[in-house]
């Protein structure tokens, strides 16, 4: 896998994947930035949530769940001092479908958490990382 970041102006850059999609990244005026993207940190908070629903979603469909909506909430703590590592991250996910089973909603969280998501088992090797869920009606 491969990717291309690429200085614009000020601290702002556009991120390239191989697959071709593009990201406007930037820092917050107060470093600098026009606050014109994403902040690189919370990029990969968005990874780690676009990570793990995606394994949810897909671990629920191929046990015949009907799910209709996944959002994963992410709230995240970092380190005082430099390097201003994440030390919390709490997801907290809301799934949305036709007769939901708990059960197997709890297991997707899990294995997506402790099996397959390759952005939460990597961001927890330096910060507590944990997981939650909620069912809504379809």
């Amino acid at each position: 896998m491969k990717a291309r970041v690429k200085f614009i102006e000020g601290v702002s850059f556009v991120g390239q994947s191989e697959s071709g999609h593009s990201v406007v990244m930037d820092g917050a005026p107060e470093s600098g930035g026009k606050n014109l993207g994403v902040r690189p940190m919370e990029m990969l908070l968005l990874g780690l949530g676009g990570c793990s629903a995606f394994d949810v979603v897909h671990i629920l469909r191929k046990g015949r769940q009907q799910v209709t909506d996944c959002v994963a909430d992410i709230d995240a703590t970092r380190a005082d001092t430099d390097p201003k590592v994440f030390t919390k991250i709490h997801v907290h996910f809301t799934v949305t479908g036709k007769t939901l089973d708990p059960k197997r909603v709890e297991q997707a969280v899990h294995l997506s958490a402790d099996k397959y998501c390759s952005a939460s088992i990597m961001l927890g090797k330096s910060a507590v990382i944990t997981h939650d869920f909620e069912i809504a009606g379809d």
